[in-house]
Parts: C-alpha cells; sequence; structure tokens
C-alpha cells in the first residue's frame, strides 16, 4: 500500500521524454557570480552541517542526563513529561541560536539581509510560537495515547501528526502580514493562468520583506479556503521584467492546480507512520512513550530521524517543484521570462547555480537553477516546430 500511494504521488505533468540540455553556467549565469555564490553558499553549508553536529551531540547529552529533571516534578506523568520536552525545545532553539547568529552574519556581510541579531532572535515569535505550540500539543497526544494504547499508540499518533501538520498549513497565511497585489497587470494573469489550469481564484498578496533581505521569493500556502499565492515585495520591485514575474505567478498557482499542499501532507503521513513506530520501539528501553524518561530520548530520535529523511524529502520537493516549472512554462509560453528569473534568483540571492552533487541530495529542495534554465530551453525545443 505504501509503495502504491507512493507511486500515485509522484505522477506529475512532466513529460517522461524530457532531456534537459547542458547549460553553459559560466556563460548564463557569468563566472563571477558563480564564484561569488559558491563561496556564499560554502560557508551556510558548513555552518549547517556544524549545526547538526552539535545539536545531536547536545540531544544526546539531554537524553542521558535529562530524566534528573523527573525527580524535581510533581506535575504527574504528562505534565512532567511536558514539562520535559518544552525544555529540550528550548534547548534546541537555544543551541541553534549561535549558529544561525552565524548565518545571519555572513548574509549581512553579502548584503542579502538587513535584518538586525536582535530582530532575528526575537521577531517572529508569532510562527516559533506556533511550531512550539504544534510540537507540544503532538507530545500532549502522544503521552495520552501511549497511556491508554501502550505501544500500539504509534498509529493512531501518525495520524495526530498529521492532522496538526494540516491545521499548521491551514493557518499558515493567518502568521504573516500581507497586502493585495496592487498590480492588476499581474492579477489578470494570475486569473487566466488559473483557468488555463482548471481552478478557481486563489488570492494574491504580497509580503514585505525588503527592509529585511533582498533575496526575491514567493509561495503558495493555505489549503480550502485559506488557499493563497504569496510574493515577496522584492520580486516586484523592477528588478525582475514582467515575463519574470508572471513566471513566478504561473508557478505558484501550479503549486495549488497540482494539489502540491495536499501532496505535501500525505507524503508527511507515509514517512509519518514509520517514524511513529520507529519512536515507539527506540523509546521502550525508558518505558515507552507512555513514561516521561522517554521524552528526551524521544527529541533525540525525531531529530536523527529528521537528518535520515531529508534526502527522500528534498527529493520529493524537488519533484513537485520541477511539475511547477513545466506547468508554468506552458501557462505563460514565455521561456525567455523563466530564464531570466532563474539567472535572476542567482543575482539577487547569490544562489549557487550548479552546487556539489551531495549538498543538492541532501538540502536541494528546488531543482539547481542551472537546471531550471534548462528545462526552459528544453521546453522551447519541444515546442519549436
Amino acid at each position: 500500500m505504501w509503495v502504491a500511494t507512493a507511486r500515485l504521488l509522484l505522477e506529475d505533468a512532466v513529460p517522461d521524454s524530457l532531456a534537459l540540455p547542458r547549460v553553459d553556467i559560466d556563460a548564463t549565469f557569468g563566472a563571477e557570480l558563480v564564484e561569488d555564490a559558491r563561496r556564499y553558499e560554502r560557508f551556510l553549508v558548513i555552518d549547517w552541517i556544524v549545526a547538526q553536529v552539535v545539536l545531536l551531540a547536545v540531544l544526546w547529552v539531554y537524553a542521558k542526563r535529562g530524566v534528573r529533571f523527573i525527580a524535581q516534578s510533581a506535575a504527574g506523568r504528562i505534565g512532567t513529561g511536558m514539562m520535559l520536552g518544552m525544555l529540550g525545545l528550548g534547548i534546541v532553539w537555544l543551541v541553534q541560536l549561535p549558529f544561525g547568529a552565524a548565518a545571519l552574519w555572513w548574509e549581512r556581510r553579502h548584503d542579502t539581509t538587513e535584518i538586525g541579531y536582535l530582530e532575528w532572535a526575537f521577531g517572529d515569535w508569532l510562527a516559533l510560537g506556533a511550531s512550539f505550540l504544534a510540537i507540544s500539543l503532538a507530545l500532549l497526544i502522544v503521552m495520552a495515547l501511549a497511556g491508554w494504547l501502550r505501544e500500539w499508540w504509534w498509529i493512531p499518533g501518525a495520524g495526530a501528526f498529521v492532522a496538526i501538520a494540516a491545521l499548521l498549513t491551514f493557518v499558515s497565511p493567518y502568521l504573516v502580514e500581507t497586502k493585495p497585489l496592487g498590480d492588476a497587470g499581474l492579477v489578470q494573469a494570475a486569473r487566466e493562468y488559473e483557468r488555463e489550469q482548471g481552478i478557481g481564484e486563489i488570492p494574491l498578496r504580497v509580503e514585505e520583506v525588503s527592509g529585511d533581505t533582498s533575496d526575491a521569493n514567493a509561495y503558495a500556502t493555505g489549503l480550502g479556503p485559506t488557499r493563497r499565492v504569496i510574493l515577496w515585495d522584492t520580486l516586484i520591485d523592477g528588478r525582475f521584467d514582467d515575463g519574470a514575474e508572471r513566471t513566478v505567478i504561473a508557478h505558484e498557482v501550479a503549486h495549488h492546480s497540482s494539489r502540491h499542499l495536499p501532496k505535501s501532507l500525505a507524503w508527511f503521513g507515509m514517512f509519518a507512520l514509520p517514524a511513529a513506530w520507529l519512536l515507539m520501539r527506540l523509546t521502550r528501553r525508558r518505558g515507552g512513550m507512555q513514561a516521561p524518561e522517554a521524552v528526551p530520548l524521544a527529541l533525540l530520535v525525531v531529530a536523527v530521524i529528521q537528518l535520515v529523511a531529508a534526502p527522500f524529502q528534498s527529493a520529493i520537493s524537488r519533484s513537485m517543484e520541477m511539475e511547477a516549472d513545466w506547468k508554468a512554462l506552458t501557462s505563460t509560453r514565455d521561456p525567455e521570462g523563466a530564464r531570466e528569473l532563474f539567472v535572476g534568483f542567482a543575482e539577487t540571492g547569490l544562489g549557487d547555480p550548479s552546487p556539489p552533487g551531495w549538498q543538492q541530495l541532501l538540502l536541494g529542495t528546488h531543482p539547481t537553477l542551472a537546471d531550471r534554465v534548462a528545462m526552459a530551453e528544453a521546453w522551447k525545443v519541444m515546442r519549436t516546430p
């Protein structure tokens, strides 16, 4: 059933016969930009790797020593487990803080962000609080189910994880401050792409980030009545031409028309079920998830599972992004606009057009910028009489 469902979820609109041509990286993006982008991303990747090693080491120590806090708690089984979980989450946040600060320093040095350190550390409490509450709620549900069902908690527990993820996706448009897109031409283009891709009207919103970053971005978010396409104001500030802006909108509309957000939840469920089973098995020696003693170990297990699952999640994300790129090309019929967009992404965000294979395998949530340019070229060749 797992394999059959995965095959269904992997079906997309990209032709099976699609072959991407070779792209001259230096000629397309500029040799100097390519070198700067590789140097820029190299530091961020090293920072991320060291952060993961330190995080796992700290969680390992917490898994070994965290049970000492139980003696100081009179909050009962679930209350003590929640206390240990929240303490662990606080430790995770503190451990990640210096590495995030190092990444911010590097970004400020290269003028890709203008956000201050205090604003970065304390400015996004709403999103951080939502994530904290979601994780705490998941822990509460797991401990309650484990107390009732013992080792069988993982089956309904996986369903609870998916429900929480769906709730977060549903409310996510309300966790950022946005305003309606005021460009009538882009709104009209979006309506055309929606009709062509067979979906109803989706609100277009603008998030103001120009005071924080020079990166250009957009994203599809929400479920059902909360579906949105959100554009960063850095994308529509004049640095990109009309064709590039329309390509972005068609791409984000394609995420909704391809039902990528519900599919992402389905994939999450596909991974949540075996992950919950592993969590049940690996916390047995601490009494299982019904025991507060298991909570520090559970945090370590979850961190390891997330790291191991990262390449698979990245591959799924790349597949969805590739489909959205293809549908955007089919809707706009403007490969030159797509090319200008992807080259612009490298310029505004110092993105490496062709990162090392291992880096793309582990962290690449999108096709490389070189591959995205190659797809535009391939589309043009396939549509040329």
